[in-house]
């Protein structure tokens, strides 16, 4: 007689869990609000590069785009020394094995930045650990406009994966190291998607 209920139990345990597992991941202040400043980091976000931090903006270097979401946005820079900034953190729950997700993300270039004035690229690594290059998941073409643009990016996982990486990086393919700068604003949801 307790057969059925037990069975009914464990169907619904099923269900729950797969949903859960098919929820959207969302980024922890993922239109990187605070107040601007140079050299500051967004709550919720741990810079990776060795020489310098993100920037807060507008204001700083002489940038003053409105941002397309809240009251700040990130700017990040490239250099002619071969290196570049990037930032990460830890997500709520992570991107799952054999699973493709889609996202949105608005972009832009500044002609300002205190020289650091060339067009970059958005690339996006998943990672177990704080600043870890694992898995390149999103390499943009060259953000060589300085009004914002939506961009939409979709990509698949090969294993489970904890922390997300963002960063701002030279053309491609180039030999050449450059001065330059990426604005990143309002990430989206990241939600499961349908691979082709």
């Amino acid at each position: 007689m307790l057969v059925y209920p037990l069975v009914l139990l464990v169907f619904l345990c099923s269900i729950c869990s797969a949903d859960a597992q098919n929820k959207p991941l969302k980024l922890n202040n993922a239109s990187f609000e605070g107040i601007p400043h140079d050299a500051v980091t967004p709550d919720g976000w741990k810079e990776c590069g060795l020489d310098s931090s993100p920037d807060i903006m507008p204001g700083p270097w002489g940038v003053y785009q409105k941002p397309t979401n809240g009251s700040t946005f990130v700017g990040l820079i490239t250099r002619e020394n071969n290196s570049w900034e990037s930032m990460s953190q830890k997500l709520t729950k992570a991107f799952k094995k054999h699973k493709c997700y889609q996202f949105k993300v608005d972009l832009s270039s500044s002609p300002a930045y205190a020289g650091y004035s060339k067009p970059t690229c958005l690339r996006i690594w998943l990672g177990n650990e704080h600043c870890q290059r694992s898995k390149l998941v999103v390499s943009s073409d060259l953000i060589d406009h300085y009004e914002w643009k939506t961009y939409e990016f979709m990509f698949a996982t090969d294993q489970d994966y904890k922390f997300i990486l963002i960063e701002c990086y030279y053309k491609q393919p180039s030999l050449n190291y450059y001065r330059g700068n990426l604005l990143i604003d309002n990430f989206s949801i990241f939600e499961m998607c349908d691979r082709a």
